[in-house]
């Protein structure tokens, strides 16, 4: 199915062929290439007030996650009645709250793009980091993924929430 990548910031320059890449790759790893995918890039004031709405905290994020199919448990794969429910959901990535962030703690913008693509992916799919127990669950996850396109693409990455608990 397809990948969707829509840039509705100005603020980050953004290069939609390593994105798709990384994010095709990541479907792949979480067998999920057949499901339809929104990415939707956005600004610090967009993706603020997309958290205000919907998790009603007033300030920018790096990653919100709107899942198709809603009451996935951690690890399912969704199980399609139609064609047209093909499809996972869609990420809104803070691209501009991302790019800070990487700035101020002196990481790669690309990287981290990366693994929060991962992070907003796991959402997707049913994984949550609300109590110690599903963070365990969702970071194992990430990490796995990570691991193995890290070691596709010569790269070291690791999961957003590292120290959460």
């Amino acid at each position: 199915m397809s990948l969707v990548i829509r840039n509705l910031q100005k603020v980050i320059p953004l290069r939609r062929a390593p994105l798709r890449e990384k994010t095709e790759r990541l479907r792949g790893l979480l067998g999920v290439p057949r499901f339809g995918l929104g990415l939707i890039c956005v600004s610090n004031r967009q993706i603020q007030r997309l958290n205000r709405a919907y998790r009603q905290k007033d300030l920018p994020t790096d990653v919100l996650s709107f899942p198709f199919h809603e009451n996935l448990k951690a690890g399912e794969l969704p199980q399609p009645c139609a064609n047209d429910e093909n499809n996972l959901g869609d990420i809104f990535l803070g691209v501009e709250y991302i790019h800070q962030q990487c700035e101020e703690n002196k990481e790669n913008y690309n990287s981290i793009l990366t693994v929060t693509i991962a992070h907003g992916l796991c959402h997707l799919l049913g994984y949550k980091h609300d109590t110690e127990a599903e963070w365990q669950q969702m970071y194992k996850k990430e990490a796995q993924i990570l691991q193995e396109l890290s070691r596709l693409s010569d790269t070291n990455l690791q999961p957003l929430t590292k120290n959460l608990f």
